[in-house]
């Protein structure tokens, strides 16, 4: 983990000296709320090129009934084999040490990603982003801005934000600022279930901008793994008459079978679960943990339901119903093919838990998680 090493002064740090919100308490709608930024300069970015009090009246302007307190920091964000991840990774450990509740780390490298080059990288279900100042061609201030806009929601090929997407912007970043109660000898369920009912418009936000209905065709070992599976099951005659046995209760019980199996697959294959170190990263951790189960389920479900069309188109043009007939003893019709279809999508998608297993886990976390932009 690295340690700061040196503090920009920030004027604007000042208005966090009257005192921290009750906890569990919802601020009034015109009573300001601070909202803690840190920005991460890694050397040999000149802090100079940040001015911390212009970056917090630029936001304080963007985001009503927000006051945001910037730190700025200079300090190692990492070497020159991390890639765009693993700089995210560590802007937002330092963003959990310091209990701020947005993070942007700043580097002059290029960022890498891949064989992709970057110029940022936003991951908005961790409220942290980084940024790299190379072929810049805005200010750095206003580029700092930008990505604490992405991680607040905006969308980044928004050129001029609606009020309307300023305001709830602004209510995301307010539920990030406001913190949960902690309660003695509580449930951990009874408290995401607290979390999420407090954070519910953040966290449905983050979800929607994990865009998680693009992590079908991100996966790609699991997408082929998937269709060779169903196109194996779907040649395959005894299972034809297996599908033609299976009632209403069975095929659900396969669908959601199936879509839980990925789920798993994914989340414990790529580490995507956290644990709070301390107390104090309770909370967010939770947020994370939540966003990324609703995530991966969303992207497992438009998996299941694509692999499902692939599988009918596949029976209507492959399964004649004569033979079909034949087999299974059971009329050729549409409704037989679409029993068909959802038990051959079943078995692709519990097929696809196998090539999930074979997904590097940066490719699985930036599918899931992040939004770069390339230079």
């Amino acid at each position: 983990m690295p340690t700061p090493s040196s503090a920009t002064p920030d004027p604007a740090s000042a208005r966090s000296a009257s005192g921290a919100r009750p906890a569990d308490a919802l601020p009034d709608d015109g009573a300001p709320v601070r909202v803690r930024l840190g920005v991460l300069l890694a050397r040999p970015v000149d802090p100079a090129v940040l001015d911390t009090a212009a970056l917090a009246a630029q936001l304080d302007a963007a985001y009503p009934g927000l006051t945001w307190d910037v730190t700025a920091r200079q300090e190692e964000l990492g070497d020159e084999d991390d890639d765009a991840l693993d700089l995210l990774e560590i802007t937002r450990d330092r963003m959990l040490d310091e209990d701020w509740d947005i993070a942007v780390g700043v580097t002059g490298e290029p960022l890498q990603q891949g064989r992709h080059t970057l110029t940022e990288q936003v991951s908005p279900v961790h409220a942290a982003g980084v940024l790299s100042l190379a072929h810049l061609e805005e200010a750095p201030v206003d580029a700092v801005a930008r990505v604490v806009g992405e991680v607040l929601g905006i969308d980044p090929d928004d050129d001029a934000p609606s009020a309307a997407d300023r305001r709830a912007a602004a209510g995301w970043a307010r539920q990030l600022a406001d913190d949960v109660e902690h309660r003695d000898r509580e449930a951990p369920a009874a408290y995401a279930l607290r979390v999420a009912g407090r954070n519910a418009r953040m966290l449905l936000g983050t979800v929607r901008a994990n865009k998680p209905w693009t992590l079908a065709v991100s996966l790609t070992r699991s997408m082929s793994t998937a269709l060779a599976t169903g196109a194996l099951t779907l040649i395959t005659t005894d299972l034809w008459m297996l599908s033609a046995e299976y009632n209403g209760v069975q095929m659900a019980v396969l669908g959601a079978v199936s879509v839980l199996a990925v789920t798993l697959s994914l989340i414990v294959g790529a580490h995507l679960w956290e644990r709070p170190r301390r107390r104090a990263e309770r909370e967010q951790v939770t947020l994370f943990n939540l966003a990324t189960v609703l995530t991966v389920l969303i992207g497992v479900v438009v998996l299941h339901v694509m692999l499902m069309l692939a599988a009918l188109a596949g029976a209507l043009l492959l399964v004649d119903p004569d033979v079909f007939h034949v087999v299974t003893e059971e009329p050729g019709e549409f409704v037989q093919y679409m029993k068909l279809a959802w038990f051959v999508g079943g078995l692709a998608t519990i097929g696809s838990a196998l090539g999930a297993g074979l997904e590097d886990d940066d490719a699985v976390r930036a599918a899931i998680f992040t939004r770069g932009a390339s230079r």
